[in-house]
């Protein structure tokens, strides 16, 4: 079988189809790494804000705990009161509260950034399709799921039984310590209890980060095909472009063939190269090359130009260096002045010819530089870098 007909996913996803992905909402995201941060977050936030929380707790505690007789006998003092407690406990949780929801909505962005796609919201009823459902169950997916759930369990109960069993006497101790000192050790060993698992989780995170990447990435690859397909809607069928391109030269080369009966001269060489070259006296700029080509180009401007009756001069050397330095509607290098200058009066003086005079000499030593010339061994040595 042909590469061609392989089915097989072994080309890396474009840039496209990853972008038509981003749109339906389909975007590589490590729910591990989320819970790492927000885990993090939370633990961190616990350490910063324990104290005044703990004392926030404790002063509405004892509020409760404490009545007077003008709550007892006034029911609205007694909800104020209440009031006032819930407040000033939410109000010290709420630092806390904003630091891990704000984490919670940045964290999923560490990988694949932050996405919107309103066909996420759409239904699907493919999700309904039951042997949809059941395959999505046995796949490959699936197990890596499955592994990562019983790899976290596993990590998780190990952590917390090593740093419990090694805290057993300071567990043991707390039931005979005074209360004020037992809660200080009690929280030191859930916060390094948290700290340790939340750790482990991010040996997770570190691995499942990447391998996401990996599957995302995987999941997109794309058969040869279905590149070969994508190139030709995103850039057209390459057949209609190089139709186009052939049309387009075509009709460039019919403007520059319409330019031909105005030229002054055309210098051949004599058979492959011809190059139209036309001066407007009185304007400004050197000669200007109207037309060229070669071979079979050539053949039609060297017909066009008897046609039209437009001078025909071969120099060789003169015909390559104009065909090799210049390009259409462009002035003639200022390295050729001279020899295009000897040309043109040529051409002027068979103009002006009258029977019965002298006959203007063809020219035959044209002053054309070795290095224009692309036939000359000195237009291909490099110029020795100075020092």
């Amino acid at each position: 079988m042909s590469e061609d007909s392989d089915a097989e996913k072994t080309e890396d996803a474009s840039p496209r189809k990853l972008q038509k992905a981003r749109e339906e909402g389909d975007i590589p995201r490590s729910r591990e790494l989320a819970t790492f941060a927000v885990l993090m977050t939370a633990g961190a936030g616990l350490w910063i804000t324990g104290g005044s929380l703990i004392g926030r707790l404790e002063g509405a505690l004892a509020s409760g705990l404490t009545l007077d007789r003008e709550q007892v006998y006034n029911p609205t003092v007694l909800l104020e009161r209440i009031a006032n407690d819930v407040g000033g406990v939410l109000l010290a949780c709420l630092p806390l509260a904003f630091a891990i929801m704000l984490v919670a909505l940045a964290a999923p962005m560490l990988i694949g950034g932050f996405n919107f796609s309103s066909k996420a919201f759409m239904p699907n009823f493919m999700k309904l399709n039951p042997i949809t459902g059941i395959g999505n169950m046995v796949s490959t997916n699936s197990l890596i799921e499955l592994l990562k759930a019983i790899a976290k369990t596993l990590v998780v109960g190990a952590v917390a039984w090593i740093v419990i069993r090694s805290e057993t006497d300071a567990v043991l101790g707390l039931a005979v310590e005074p209360l004020g000192t037992s809660t200080g050790h009690l929280g030191d060993l859930i916060a390094r209890t948290f700290l340790y698992i939340v750790g482990a989780l991010g040996v997770i995170a570190l691995i499942d980060g990447p391998y996401q990447i990996w599957h995302y990435n995987n999941k997109h690859k794309m058969t040869r095909q279905e590149m070969i397909q994508e190139s030709k809607e995103s850039d057209g069928n390459p057949q209609i472009k190089g139709k186009i391109r052939q049309m387009q030269r075509q009709m460039a080369r019919n403007r520059m063939m319409q330019n031909v009966p105005t030229a002054d001269v055309v210098v051949t060489n004599p058979t492959h190269y011809a190059v139209a070259l036309k001066y407007t006296d009185g304007q400004a700029g050197a000669p200007r090359v109207v037309a060229k080509g070669v071979d079979e180009v050539a053949a039609k401007i060297r017909e066009l130009a008897r046609e039209n009756k437009v001078a025909l001069l071969e120099a060789p050397a003169l015909a390559r260096a104009l065909y090799k330095h210049t390009e259409i509607d462009d002035e003639i290098p200022e390295t050729l002045y001279s020899a295009v200058a000897e040309v043109l009066a040529y051409v002027f003086q068979v103009r002006n010819f009258k029977a019965g005079g002298h006959y203007p000499d063809r020219p035959t030593k044209l002053a054309v530089p070795p290095e224009m010339d692309p036939l000359n061994p000195a237009s291909q040595q490099k110029p020795e870098p100075k020092r």
